[in-house]
């Protein structure tokens, strides 16, 4: 019903920085929020970030507080993470997700669409 892609992940060095976008296609219309959750290897999916779709409140994870930005484009029906001063343990893959509710937006399962991922490695 609902489709997102990810798009801009990479290598990057330590210390530099990352722009990533997902955009949603389909039944747009009722989307609440995206966010940006992330996977490491050997731990479970966490909460990055998140942005309401109505007012572009945003919400962070504290390990990237000050770091890394979450926007929108309405129009676009497309938000943006823009992460900078990259450590090593933000290595992971990257996943961009829309909920249809409000509500605490750092909880995955109320997260109803999902994107593919995109991998973002970061080098000491």
């Amino acid at each position: 019903q609902v489709q997102l892609v990810e798009s801009g992940g990479g290598v990057v060095q330590a210390g530099g920085s990352l722009r990533l976008s997902c955009t949603a296609s389909g039944r747009t219309s009722n989307m609440y929020a995206m966010g940006w959750f992330r996977q490491a290897p050997g731990k479970e999916r966490e909460f990055v970030a998140a942005i309401s779709w109505g007012g572009g409140n945003t919400y962070y994870a504290d390990s990237v507080k000050g770091r890394f930005t979450i926007s929108r484009d309405n129009a676009k029906n497309t938000v943006y993470l823009q992460m900078n001063s990259l450590k090593p343990e933000d290595t992971a893959v990257y996943y961009c997700a829309a909920r249809t509710s409000s509500g605490d937006y750092r909880l995955t399962y109320r997260y109803d669409y999902w994107g593919q991922g995109t991998q973002v490695t970061v080098s000491s």
